[in-house]
């Protein structure tokens, strides 16, 4: 992107550098394209979605369909209902019915809430975390993160039972008996037989980890089967968090790990749905932009799961996604059985989810390959040290942008100074064009030789920015998903990892939104005047319609940046600033334009080799020369 918005200060030669660039990386993206073998599994795996989707509804409406199956013809005494309740859920007839309790833990950064209906976390009350509620009128208020607490939410397990009525009880019909001590929850639901299937919650003291078990006991006989797993129904409506929701959405997604591989998703922006008919998955994950709920497996693995996303209608909707997890839970002995897991609910910080040395920190979308590489271990812990000692992040985002600019001075002064040197032939290239004024070939042709014989690469200022292109595409990334940025405050900006509001316009423009960002509105100023600063000492007669597009490129782009997060386009404007006052300075005192234009002279003196490159490239114009020379004979 940042590539793009350079080639507004180019002038033709350089253009012309960075569009041989563009089409080595078109040629790279063809050559690395999909075999035949890929794209014929990715077609099978598109077949067999709808099959997939059809084993995730089967299995989400299993309890369900248990549950309305004959409720309406069950009598209202107790004998009658119990005898439905024995003949429903079989050994478990006791628990399926109660009255729910609401046990609590909590320590200093979160409270949980569970229900003993399902023996589940009922809600996760984040203190230190905030979203904030807008109004009708725009006014904005802070409220405290709540997690897991939609009602349309699912965590059961569908127990094998055979003489239950569906051969199978779903943990979300029961009754759990409730036990609390210190920082521990534990779950009880007894059968008729003295056997049980418990679940049991242990808050740590100072952490968002909810140490998480189920654990079978003399259950072997209650449920008559020995099925080696139960089932696992993880659903969860993920609630808006934050202002800009639409890429909230696009950030929110099923992780999920397998042992023996690399950290994988669903997709971020449409319907998906994943099957792993594998048998070491680590951990699965749903998360928001910066907020998460992960499952850990312990000594054992989960295996046969469906990950599945659900795209939401941002404007009707309250929330983002509907993500779901099934999976199986290894049961090696139904009389006495152990699953640990670990369960983390709380912020996407790199370091707390790296902790756990599971890789859970790919969960943070700062990119892939040598992106997401700079971002993780080079720019995240450099800003990370600013901010120890600097309390605001916008003033961390200048130091961080003059520290990177100092640090690329040297390849800014060589693209300025080729810059300079080409102005500097200004009167030789000007007798060209005077010459072979109507014949625009012959016109490259020697512009290409006083290059050559100057010493001079109309390249020279293209290598510069191409170096710098995986800060900028990584600094790209790294704004909107860094947590560290939320909600902070700089100058007029509320949040700088959303977009700021210089005003509301009371109407919606496509693509651009309801708002209009100062920042992003700054940043175009600043880029078109920079422009403007550069081609004052530009020939554009060559391609007279480049000097409008370098002018409209940066307001094309003001419709993306508008809804883009306020730390990016903060940093591209100071970023500009700095560019324009290192432009200036260095073209006014530093340059000496009578000492370049020796140095010229002094590399015209020189002997010249010409290079197997500049050969061929002189003579494949030579040859179109005398084509065109040929045919105007005819």
């Amino acid at each position: 992107m940042q590539l793009i918005l350079q080639i507004a200060v180019m002038d033709r030669q350089q253009f012309t550098g960075i569009l041989v660039i563009m089409l080595l990386f078109f040629a790279w993206t063809y050559f690395m394209k999909p075999s035949e073998e890929e794209l014929r599994k990715a077609k099978e795996k598109q077949e067999a979605v709808l099959q997939q989707d059809t084993v995730i509804n089967t299995r989400l409406t299993t309890a369900d369909t248990l549950q309305s199956a004959s409720a309406s013809d069950i009598p209202n005494d107790s004998a009658s209902v119990s005898s439905e309740n024995k003949v429903r859920f079989g050994s478990f007839a006791a628990a399926a019915s109660g009255n729910e309790e609401n046990p609590v833990l909590e320590n200093e950064n979160i409270k949980v809430t569970f229900s003993s209906k399902g023996g589940k976390i009922k809600e996760v009350l984040l203190k230190h975390h905030y979203k904030t509620v807008t109004d009708s009128s725009h006014n904005e208020s802070k409220e405290l993160i709540k997690m897991l607490n939609q009602p349309g939410n699912r965590f059961d397990y569908n127990i094998p039972v055979d003489n239950a009525l569906s051969k199978q009880v779903n943990t979300a019909d029961l009754y759990f008996q409730t036990t609390t001590s210190q920082n521990t929850v534990t779950f009880r639901a007894p059968t008729d037989n003295g056997g049980y299937f418990e679940q049991q919650y242990t808050l740590d003291p100072n952490d968002y980890v909810v140490n998480y078990s189920i654990k079978t006991s003399n259950l072997a006989k209650a449920i008559g089967t020995n099925h080696p797993s139960v089932q696992f129904t993880w659903l969860n409506h993920l609630s808006k968090y934050e202002r800009g929701d639409k890429f909230e959405q696009n950030y929110s997604t099923v992780y999920f790990k397998e042992n023996s591989k690399k950290t994988d998703y669903c997709s971020c922006v449409s319907d998906d749905t994943e099957k792993l008919d594998v048998k070491d998955i680590h951990w699965f994950s749903h998360t928001n932009q910066f907020f998460n709920s992960s499952i850990i497996a312990k000594d054992k693995s989960f295996f046969n799961g469906v990950m599945s996303t659900q795209m939401t209608d941002l404007k009707k909707s309250a929330y983002t996604k509907i993500t779901t997890s099934v999976v199986e839970v290894p049961v090696d002995n139904w009389d006495n059985s152990q699953f640990d897991m670990t369960m983390y609910i709380g912020p996407n910080e790199f370091d707390k989810l790296r902790s756990f040395k599971v890789d859970l920190e790919n969960i943070i979308p700062f990119g892939s390959s040598i992106f997401g590489t700079i971002n993780r271990w080079v720019i995240r812990p450099f800003f990370d040290f600013l901010s120890e000692y600097i309390g605001s992040k916008g003033i961390v985002i200048i130091l961080l942008i003059f520290l990177i600019k100092m640090a690329l001075y040297p390849l800014m002064y060589k693209m300025l100074h080729s810059q300079a040197k080409m102005g500097a032939l200004k009167p030789e290239i000007n007798q060209i064009k005077e010459k072979y004024k109507n014949d625009m070939q012959q016109q490259q042709m020697e512009t290409m030789k006083i290059y050559r014989e100057f010493g001079v690469s109309p390249f020279g200022g293209c290598l510069p920015m191409v170096l710098q292109m995986p800060i900028w595409y990584a600094l790209f990334r790294f704004f909107p998903a860094s947590i560290t940025f939320r909600q902070e405050p700089f100058l007029w900006a509320t949040d700088l990892s959303s977009y700021d509001v210089m005003f509301y316009m009371g109407f919606e423009i496509p693509f651009f939104g309801a708002h209009v960002s100062l920042f992003t509105l700054l940043w175009t100023v600043s880029t078109i005047v920079y422009t403007y600063y550069n081609m004052q000492n530009m020939d554009m007669s060559a391609n007279p319609a480049m000097k409008y597009v370098q002018y409209i490129m940066p307001v094309m782009f003001l419709g993306f940046f508008n809804n883009y997060a306020s730390g990016l386009t903060c940093y591209m404007f100071f970023s500009n600033l700095f560019n324009i006052i290192q432009t200036v300075v260095t073209k006014n005192y530093i340059f000496d334009e009578k000492k370049i234009r020796e140095e010229l002279l002094k590399e015209k003196a020189k002997p010249k080799k010409k290079s197997n490159f500049q050969q061929r490239l002189e003579e494949a114009m030579k040859q179109q020369q005398a084509m065109k020379e040929q045919k105007g004979k005819k």
